[in-house]
């Protein structure tokens, strides 16, 4: 078993939905990113990649490359697991921690568990998903921006046999 973490932050710009864990949802501002800025996903991608030795998202997914431009991050999900595969690792479980004073994220939870289950290849009891908010502190308090925490296991996949 290999665990990794993993970390996102993103500053609110223009806009009327923010994207978390695949999963669009109405809010009075976007986010400001290279890609469609879903911190959950970002967060995601780190820690597998974290937990396989293989570096983080911007080493895979820079920033300064035109192709992830708007980018959909469930493409960088597929991708890490594709990663994983290719070393027989899967997806044991993971811990997903919302930091951000809005949007509220209660109403939303069961769909973006629902969503990385699927994206994971997992059951939904193998996905968490929590938030919670700064207390209006720092820049999340103020409501600039916002971040997310991931934590995931990492197993041996099982072989197939022929």
């Amino acid at each position: 078993m290999r665990i990794g973490s993993g970390f996102d932050v993103h500053a609110f710009g223009p806009g009327d939905s923010i994207v978390l864990g695949g999963v669009r949802i109405p809010h009075t501002r976007g986010i400001v990113a290279h890609s469609d800025g879903d911190v959950v996903l970002h967060a995601l991608c780190d820690a597998m990649l974290g937990a396989a030795g293989l570096g983080d998202i911007g080493m895979h997914f820079p920033d300064t490359d035109p192709m992830w431009k708007g980018a959909d991050s469930r493409r960088f999900v597929d991708a890490v697991l594709e990663m994983l595969s290719v070393r027989k690792l899967r997806v044991g479980n993971a811990d997903i921690t919302l930091l951000a004073q809005s949007p509220k994220v209660s109403p939303y939870r069961l769909e973006i568990r629902r969503s990385l289950a699927q994206m994971l290849k997992v059951g939904e009891n193998q996905v968490n998903i929590k938030a919670t908010t700064t207390e209006h502190l720092g820049f999340i308090g103020r409501n600039e921006g916002l971040a997310a925490q991931a934590i995931v296991l990492l197993e041996p996949a099982p072989q197939k046999i022929e």
